[in-house]
């Protein structure tokens, strides 16, 4: 665990040295991990998914063609890496689930398969051009068995019911 931690900080320092080398642009990055539980969020089974393809889409906010499409896999700790060489105030920018390397955790999850991601500097954020976006996961098809314990281990109980 403390390991996998210290990699996740050295891929973020590095996401940062090279963000220099795109000075007008970003570096935008997040995890891919696969949901086990299908609880909608990490839990301590939760694992990275190497050599998961996701996607960066930016399209204008009232409509009208994509702007930008980018590819990108992640590495063997769940971290993708897209550089954006231009300011997309105008756009809305989202990073997306393409496709699974675990063919039994490959579920995508309408509406939890995505990352909105801000890339203009016109926006108060000072991250020197990194973008960090917010974990996204594929859905495990049949949930581990000891999910329900795990589960249970997570105060949930003022927490809404899902249809």
């Amino acid at each position: 665990m403390k390991n996998t931690r210290m990699m996740q900080l050295l891929l973020a320092l590095v996401a940062l040295v090279a963000a220099a080398a795109v000075a007008d642009g970003f570096i935008v990055t997040g995890e891919v991990y696969c949901d086990p539980c299908r609880a909608g969020f990490k839990t301590n089974v939760s694992t990275a998914l190497g050599g998961a393809a996701v996607k960066l889409e930016c399209r204008p906010f009232l409509n009208g063609p994509e702007s930008l499409k980018a590819d990108a896999t992640t590495n063997a700790f769940g971290w993708y890496r897209l550089e954006v060489d231009q300011d997309l105030q105008e756009d809305i920018c989202e990073v997306m689930l393409v496709k699974s390397p675990d063919p039994a955790c490959s579920e995508v999850d309408k509406f939890r398969d995505r990352a909105r991601i801000p890339l203009t500097k016109n926006d108060g954020i000072k991250q020197n051009g990194v973008r960090y976006g917010n974990p996204i996961a594929f859905l495990r098809k049949e949930p581990l068995k000891e999910c329900g314990a795990i589960l249970q281990q997570y105060d949930l109980k003022d927490a809404p019911e899902t249809p």
